[in-house]
């Protein structure tokens, strides 16, 4: 007889679809996005995709939730997003990703302090493995460590990690598409004016970058951050953020096959803790549910 368990895996494979995606934004910035315009990057990223998801749902928030989804927007979008590419633009291959898997730890760290939930141990010791193996993986004595593209990653992984736990406490009554929608819409917003004061106007854009940033807005944003919020819904937080470690992953994935850079035996053996380390989180958190 299998052994059940009420882990909805189903809704883990969904869910890790966001943050593949989302490792593929370090290689498309880097080669086809024109350069030192992260603001510009963040803002096309969200604001169109929040639009059609607002036209598409046409679903108005109660009055309650609207201090919520502000928040929320800033958090999840906002300023996320232009510390992402603060960070994609100024730091090598996928190290801005690995310093953004501390996430997972992060949201465990929220839960202890402010719910009083220990997380297990068997949880802490896979999650602290993962940021290991991408350590492993990424870490060299060739890598390049710009300090504001640094502190820019740790930043953003600590506004996804609250944005993370929020949202799964609040439980907005929204539909998914809509709560997603209004998030990149007032993300979108608060990023106007970054872009507006920081960043040098477009160039004439060649057809491979208007690619790009379609690419990023309807991949990268509008099917990522559903499938990333219905699991956040729907799964334990920790178990959400761990999947996060898939991003980093995706990311040397992407430029050893498009960019043919090279992966040693010792960063083989990285890819594997961190395959583990997802897995071993979404099966510690199906036994606490």
């Amino acid at each position: 007889m299998p052994i059940k368990t009420s882990f909805p895996w189903k809704d883990a494979m969904l869910t890790a679809f966001a943050p593949i995606i989302w490792g593929s934004t370090y290689i498309v910035t880097s080669e086809l996005l024109p350069a030192d315009r992260p603001f510009t990057a963040a803002l096309i990223r969200v604001l169109p995709a929040g639009f059609l998801l607002l036209l598409f749902t046409r679903h108005m928030p109660a009055k309650k939730d609207w201090w919520r989804l502000l928040i929320l927007g800033a958090l999840n979008i906002g300023i996320f997003q232009a510390l992402l590419f603060i960070a994609a633009y100024r730091l090598p291959g996928g190290l801005a990703a690995v310093l953004g898997a501390i996430q997972p730890l992060l949201v465990m760290l929220i839960a202890w302090l402010i719910d009083g939930r220990s997380p297990l141990l068997s949880t802490l010791c896979s999650a602290m493995a993962g940021i290991c193996g991408m350590a492993i993986l990424l870490l060299s004595p060739r890598t390049v460590f710009d300090p504001i593209g640094i502190v820019a990653a740790l930043l953003g992984a600590a506004c996804m990690a609250c944005g993370v736990w929020l949202t799964s406490r609040w439980k907005l009554d929204l539909p998914l598409l809509a709560m997603t929608g209004w998030q990149l819409v007032i993300g979108g917003l608060m990023l106007m004016p970054m872009m507006y004061f920081f960043d040098a106007p477009l160039p004439l854009l060649k057809p491979l970058q208007y690619f790009a940033y379609i690419y990023l807005s309807m991949a990268g944003a509008l099917l990522a951050y559903a499938l990333w919020f219905r699991g956040v819904v729907r799964l334990p937080t920790v178990a959400v953020a761990s999947l996060g470690l898939l991003s980093p992953l995706t990311a040397v994935v992407l430029g050893w096959w498009l960019l043919s850079q090279s992966i040693s035996g010792t960063a083989l053996w990285g890819l594997i803790i961190v395959l583990i380390s997802v897995f071993a989180v979404q099966w510690t958190s199906s036994r606490a549910i």
